[in-house]
């Protein structure tokens, strides 16, 4: 993998990371284990994680590698998409272990340079920091090799229900007790209209502040606005109208399909219930 690709990271990996370091044994300073996913020409993609038992003294480290095998032969029953792509552990630091751990990743990862991830626990910045790294060796050949991290570029990537989950947990988090509902359909559409609405009005202001010259002009910004603004099929009113109205009666059609649909299963399981009553 070239040190220019690019490492994406799905939220579920972050939570199962952060869940196995709450969990960890009494006296372990951090926790380590397997990433899996997908890899491609332009990025790997890192969507599901397992926790491998360890531990680290001061001079080695005892890495349960049968552990490791076991739980990827068992996820693969499940999944047979997601090869290893890599490890992570916990904190900020590359150390002298995370090297001997690294190795046995090269070997098993289906990737040919295996990725290090490193999750920040500790919240340093009030914020759960993540880097991935790639290694290369160095030295003289022939001779003492050893490994040097070199980071990539690293970005969060969520699926669409997993962007609802997360949302749904950060507005708990302002909640006394942390439990909030799951909207209605309803609701999902009239929250997502208002957070438009409000993403529109401060891009109406911007564009008046910088009009009026209370706000210096950002070339950049300039032309993202000038590519969404063209992004925007060019539509009469009525046109607009007639493909709105064409979309929404498509919906409830597929609304009221689906509702015939589960009461005919409803009542089939019913009529079947019923008969094996009879018959017994």
């Amino acid at each position: 993998m070239s040190e220019s690709r690019l490492v994406c990271v799905h939220p579920v990996v972050l939570f199962g990371i952060t869940d196995s370091y709450e969990r960890r044994k009494d006296g372990a300073k951090r926790v380590v284990g397997t990433l899996l996913g997908t890899v491609d020409a332009n990025a790997v993609t890192v969507t599901n994680a397992f926790c491998v038992p360890h531990n680290e003294f001061d001079d080695e480290v005892a890495f349960d590698m049968e552990y490791a095998k076991s739980m990827y032969d068992l996820h693969k029953k499940v999944n047979a998409n997601e090869v290893i792509v890599g490890w992570y552990a916990t904190g900020h630091e590359i150390t002298e272990h995370s090297v001997l751990i690294h190795e046995y990743y090269t070997k098993e990862s289906k990737n040919k340079v295996p990725v290090h991830l490193t999750v920040d626990t500790t919240l340093t910045n009030a914020e759960l920091g993540f880097k991935a790294y790639v290694s290369s060796p160095i030295g003289v050949p022939g001779k003492t090799q050893g490994m040097m991290f070199t980071p990539i570029d690293v970005k969060l990537l969520q699926y669409e229900a997993e962007w609802v989950g997360i949302d749904r947990i950060q507005k708990g988090c302002f909640k006394k007790n942390g439990v909030i509902t799951v909207p209605s359909e309803f609701q999902h559409v009239t929250e997502a209209i208002d957070h438009l609405l409000s993403i529109l009005d401060a891009i109406l202001n911007y564009v008046n502040s910088v009009k009026e010259g209370t706000v210096e002009a950002d070339a950049k910004i300039g032309r993202f606005l000038y590519d969404l603004v063209h992004s925007v099929p060019h539509l009469s009113e009525k046109e607009f109208d007639n493909m709105l109205n064409n979309n929404i009666n498509d919906l409830l059609m597929v609304r009221y399909l689906t509702n015939v649909l589960q009461a005919q299963i409803s009542l089939n399981e019913k009529l079947v219930n019923t008969s094996v009553i009879t018959q017994t």
